[in-house]
């Protein structure tokens, strides 16, 4: 085993990797139960407001998009701080997303075990899931202690496949619509501005976890091209596949905010009960996949903050034949399987929520501060980029209060 200074990281990590990355890291758990959770606030609404959060975190991700265009190395958000305010604010951001991004892949975990349990109810028993999380955890530590090339490609594949049902839902409830069985207005009705404000915050956290794909920069074959292009084009594939699996649900679903599963009502409707479990061994997959892309990006958080000295160096290790991050990947697998043991699912929730919206904006703010520094550096430059950086900064800020 060698330090990171003396045994380069590879660079492995491709333009459509980069794409499945954000988009993987951002499809978990919530697109299983959110749309319920919509249709109770807004009711018929809730396809629109799906689209308006998409602008929200638009703005944020745009802003992104540039700030990380100035850079080639490890750390995302954490480096983009750093870079433009200061050791302090640098070392303040790392930690936060770090902790935040520890505590979401557990909660999916979790959910993995739960979900687990239709098909084979001993899995919530006390030794069948302590044994079921560490296999899961075990296996991609495995996979990404051996490489981020393979790392990347399981995140490629749970990607893919875990889109497949989400599609698969989408398509044939649309059809279940379109041959007479739409139910009109059944969604409820609209609430207020709190429930407008409320709903979109919901999907901020939906819409969040791109940043931790940001954060292995030095495996990135392109990464001031790539960076930009991957968040720009997830975005657009995330909007898309939540505003149709809302649309699909209020259309479909007389209860659509009253059920615990949306999706599998819907593919219950239109497919039977094998819809159902499909959509069942469909959310095992988005766990998985969520789960799969962030041992990919998280783990170069702390690689990123021990190279510049700002935690304990052996964070920094890498493997001498394998050139990974070895000593953060095991330590954030160990970690996740022991949140994802003893931790409950609402507050590993509650503590990612929030802690997400302090360093989206201040990514935001880095924009101006790194344009100043950085002058003609960047490969993508953001139109509008002072005001919609305002705006990003703004806009986390009536969020969190």
């Amino acid at each position: 085993m060698t330090e990171a200074n003396s045994t380069a990281l590879v660079r492995a990590i491709g333009r459509w990797s980069m794409v499945a990355l954000v988009v993987n890291s951002i499809i978990g758990s919530g697109i299983f139960g959110l749309p319920s959770q919509l249709a109770g606030l807004v009711g018929q609404y809730s396809p629109l407001a799906v689209l308006l959060a998409g602008a929200v975190i638009g703005v944020i991700m745009c802003c992104f998009a540039e700030v990380a265009s100035y850079f080639t190395e490890a750390g995302g958000p954490y480096l983009y701080a750093r870079a433009a305010f200061g050791r302090l604010m640098g070392i303040e951001m790392g930690w936060m997303l770090w902790l935040s991004q520890l505590s979401a892949p557990a909660a999916n975990a979790n959910l993995f075990v739960i979900y687990l349990a239709e098909f084979w109810p001993c899995a919530n028993d006390p030794l069948p899931r302590f044994l079921i999380l560490a296999i899961l955890v075990g296996i991609l530590a495995i996979i990404n202690y051996r490489g981020v090339r393979s790392g990347t490609q399981v995140s490629n594949f749970f990607t893919i496949a875990k889109l497949l049902p989400i599609g698969i839902v989408i398509i044939a409830g649309a059809v279940y619509m379109f041959t007479g069985h739409r139910v009109a207005g059944a969604a409820g009705t609209p609430g207020g501005a709190g429930a407008w404000l409320k709903t979109i915050l919901l999907l901020v956290f939906a819409y969040g976890g791109f940043e931790s794909a940001l954060t292995p920069m030095s495996e990135a074959t392109n990464p001031q091209r790539d960076a930009a292009f991957g968040l720009l084009a997830a975005l657009v594939i995330c909007t898309l596949v939540y505003t149709l699996i809302q649309w699909v649900s209020v259309a479909v679903l007389s209860n659509a905010g009253n059920t615990q599963r949306p999706l599998a009502d819907v593919a219950r409707l239109a497919l039977g009960e094998k819809g159902a479990v499909l959509v069942t061994i469909g959310a095992l997959i988005s766990f998985y996949g969520y789960l799969s892309a962030k041992i990919v990006g998280v783990p170069r958080v702390t690689y990123a903050l021990a190279e510049r000295g700002d935690f304990p160096k052996i964070f920094a290790a890498v493997h001498s034949r394998y050139r990974t991050p070895y000593f953060s990947i095991l330590v954030f697998a160990l970690l996740t399987w022991l949140l994802a043991l003893l931790g409950s699912f609402a507050w590993n929730l509650t503590l990612s929520a929030v802690a997400r919206l302090v360093y989206y904006g201040v990514g935001c703010a880095a924009l101006p501060v790194l344009r100043r520094q950085r002058p003609r550096l960047a490969l993508f430059h953001l139109p509008g980029g002072q005001l919609l950086s305002g705006a990003g900064v703004v806009l986390c800020g009536v969020l969190l209060t």
